[in-house]
């Protein structure tokens, strides 16, 4: 199948040169949006409407129809995976994310599988498939996993954590315990990736949400080393195109040489971190996507504006060659109103249009 019509996205992830500066953002099917609102109250609740295809492809899709976005994003959820290993997902009202069985016991962990993804999340699959027959080769779609690091936090905290004391005492009290989940996490997550690119993902990104809690020497033991074997066992091309990867740890700016030289053709940045100064560290290793700070979504048009060419001026301060893509330094907000969105993504294709034209 050939590239998609506008391939911006993958040029830039692969610092090939573009017209304009992409732009997606993190969650940008989501909440924020009233007909996601309304998808998701006929699915029912937010697992139907992940393990739905139909309803999947719906939701991914509804962006797109408001913005000139220049990529899709698969709807689905970064727990799909520990739920597939068998340890009962489910939504508290109010609550966020819980695990029926989170991993307490030895033997549990010692038990743990990685699931067949053709088998265990085929609904993802089928989604996958079904988006990119709805994209209609416009616009590439990309696949995502959590990183082993911050599955594993779930799947043993058995929730969201405040301080994560349950899963940093395990790391430092039975640190093989935890190298035990990380390694059946690390198999599970690649083969999840690989089948999401067979199924049509065209890109694909590991979410390393949790990496930041973690100590300078601990985030390079349990985070770090299971995303670079992650990397190192993604297929690299599907129907003879390149399928870049990119990998985010939010709040990880301190380790940005360490991303980038796992073997990732991409580093994600959170708003704290500055483009140009990435940009020194990391040479032409690899593109750099983010990093606005979602907050600045609430501010007027004209700040959101200002703030947008900020952060484009931010990375071309850096040095010369392209290698941007524009996105949030984390998940748009829920209650972020989306005519600023269009606001947003505006900015960045007219000011990156502009930088180029006066050779910038």
């Amino acid at each position: 199948m050939p590239r998609p019509k506008n391939d911006s996205f993958l040029r830039a992830l692969l610092r090939q040169p573009v017209e304009q500066t992409p732009v997606w953002l993190m969650r940008q099917a989501g909440r924020y949006l009233p007909e996601y609102n309304e998808t998701r109250r006929r699915a029912g609740n937010f697992l139907n409407l992940c393990k739905t295809p139909s309803l999947a492809c719906e939701v991914t899709m509804q962006p797109l129809a408001r913005f000139p976005l220049d990529a899709a994003i698969l709807f689905s959820d970064i727990l799909t995976v520990p739920d597939a290993m068998g340890l009962g997902l489910y939504f508290a009202e109010g609550e966020g994310p819980r695990f029926e069985r989170p991993l307490r016991e030895e033997w549990a962990i010692r038990d743990l599988r990685a699931p067949d993804p053709t088998v265990h999340l085929r609904y993802v699959l089928d989604a996958v498939a079904e988006i990119r027959r709805a994209l209609a080769n416009s616009v590439p779609l990309i696949g995502f996993s959590g990183s082993p690091f911050t599955l594993a936090c779930y799947m043993v905290e058995g929730r969201g954590s405040e301080d994560f004391r349950t899963i940093k005492t395990m790391l430092y009290d039975r640190p093989d315990l935890l190298h035990r989940i990380l390694d059946v996490t690390a198999t599970a997550v690649t083969d999840y990736l690989n089948a999401q690119i067979e199924a049509g993902a065209q890109a694909v990104m590991i979410f390393d949400t949790w990496g930041g809690a973690l100590a300078h020497r601990a985030y390079r033991e349990f985070s770090l080393a299971y995303m670079q074997r992650v990397v190192a066992g993604l297929r690299r091309e599907q129907d003879g195109e390149r399928v870049p990867s990119i990998v985010f740890t939010k709040g990880g700016g301190q380790w940005i040489e360490d991303i980038a030289g796992i073997g990732c053709d991409a580093v994600g940045l959170d708003w704290t971190a500055s483009l140009a100064e990435a940009r020194r560290r990391t040479g032409d290793r690899v593109a750099l996507q983010g990093n606005l700070d979602p907050m600045i979504l609430f501010a007027g048009a004209d700040t959101v504006a200002a703030e947008a060419r900020r952060v484009v001026e931010d990375f071309h301060a850096g040095g010369p060659g392209g290698g941007h893509v524009f996105n949030l330094g984390h998940g748009i907000n829920q209650h972020t109103p989306p005519e600023n969105v269009a606001v947003l993504v505006d900015s960045v294709h007219a000011h990156s249009r502009s930088l180029a034209g006066r050779g910038i």
